[in-house]
């Protein structure tokens, strides 16, 4: 068996001055795991600008940053395992991103509720962030099969665009 590998270059030898081709918006799915630690959030909201800029979905950097490092410290926060996942993608016209955390379920549901309280206080900028760009967004204690909790938001593409202009949207 014979392989060809002058049709697939390694970084090393591929030409240098070879011009960057952005990604379709709807291919992004980018996904990563970061210890649970106070940086985690600066590294994550330095991977989602490079995801969204290499994706041709610049214009919405400053929506889904803010939401990603609010998401990334709120997991970080709550998590009771050394890691927490975070998921960015682009369906629908939306950007939506995701947060694993390692906290368990309550067995006890009051004690849940005021988990999910602590947590929703704590993500108020995120809550207004959301709103501004007209999305949603959840906490989903409890659900997840493998444990943990789950948080999300979705981001209209529109909304996300027209963030900083005060609500004037463009795209």
């Amino acid at each position: 068996m014979h392989l060809d590998t002058g049709s697939c270059q390694s970084p090393t030898l591929a030409p240098a001055d070879a011009p960057f081709a952005l990604a379709r918006p709807e291919a992004l799915a980018f996904s990563f795991t970061l210890p649970a630690v106070p940086r985690s959030p600066g590294i994550a909201r330095a991977a989602t600008r490079t995801a969204l800029h290499a994706h041709g979905l610049a214009a919405a950097t400053d929506a889904t940053v803010q939401v990603v490092s609010e998401l990334t410290a709120c997991a970080c926060r709550f998590s009771a395992t050394a890691d927490v996942y975070v998921s960015l993608r682009y369906r629908d016209d939306a950007l939506r991103v995701t947060l694993y955390d390692g906290h368990p379920h309550h067995a006890h549901a009051r004690l849940g509720a005021i988990c999910v309280l602590h947590r929703r206080v704590s993500l108020r900028v995120l809550d207004r962030v959301v709103r501004a760009c007209r999305g949603e967004w959840g906490i989903g204690a409890g659900e997840e099969t493998a444990g943990g909790t789950r948080m999300w938001a979705v981001l209209p593409w529109v909304g996300a665009c027209g963030y900083l202009l005060g609500g004037r949207s463009y795209g």
